[in-house]
Formats: C-alpha cells, structure tokens, sequence
C-alpha cells in the first residue's frame, strides 16, 4: 500500500472566497484610458483533490470606468484562497469575474502564472472586454 494514499491536508471549498471584504473606491478620472496594474507573487489555492499547494505570481490589470478596488480589500480577498481546493484555470476566471462585479472596469485581464507541478507550469488569461457582464 502507498503510504501516501491517505494522505490529505485541509481543502475548503468555494465558500471561503470571501468577496465580503472587497471594496471599491470612486475613480476621479472616468472617461481616461489609465490601465491600472497589480500583482503579487505570494497567491495561493490548493488543489481539490490533493490539498497540495498551488502557488502563481497573479496580475490584475484594468481600465477603470467609475471605480477602483481598494489594495487592502484586495489583499484580504486574495488571502482567502489559501486553503481553497479550486483548479488553477477556475482561481483565474473567479477572480475576474468577483473584481468585474465590483467595479465594473471598462477592461479587465487576470494572468496567472502558476509555479510548477510535476515539471508543468501553468499560465492562466481571463479576459473582460466590457461587452460582456460574468
């Protein structure tokens, strides 16, 4: 018997996400093309079925219509993920997907490049052009 196979660490689901602590912040310059950027290389999620680490450098980039996400908010959301057990391609759109619902940029991009596993690295783009509502 491998004496791996029961071997498991806490995954939580979904649920964690938490979107509550987002907040956004009203932009002064509406109408300007100014492409916003943020990034961290500390993201973190697990993966649902191992538990096991998955790790990426994450970058944000928008263009603002009315608002902007407030860094620290951005940064308690982020965190929540830690534990989550959520595929890398899923971490990418949901982040998009929770920052689009919050401020409604003119454009949104969502990269992240994902360390890796088993000798495969990952890199994720999510896209949001404005046309479209997640």
């Amino acid at each position: 018997m491998d004496k791996y196979s029961n071997k498991r660490f806490d995954v939580y689901g979904y649920d964690r996400i938490d979107t509550e602590v987002l907040e956004a912040m009203d932009y002064e310059y509406p109408g300007r093309d100014t492409l916003v950027e943020y990034y961290t290389e500390e993201f973190s999620s697990v993966c649902p079925w191992t538990g096991l680490p998955d790790n990426a450098k994450l970058t944000i980039k928008y263009i603002p219509s009315n608002k902007l996400v407030e860094l620290k908010s951005l940064k308690y959301y982020l965190t929540s993920y830690r534990n989550v057990g959520i595929l890398q391609e899923h971490a990418v759109n949901r982040i998009l997907d929770d920052l689009v619902n919050l401020i409604k940029p003119r454009y949104m991009e969502v990269i992240g490049e994902f360390v890796a596993r088993g000798g495969i690295s990952t890199r994720v783009t999510a896209k949001y052009d404005g046309k479209e509502r997640p």
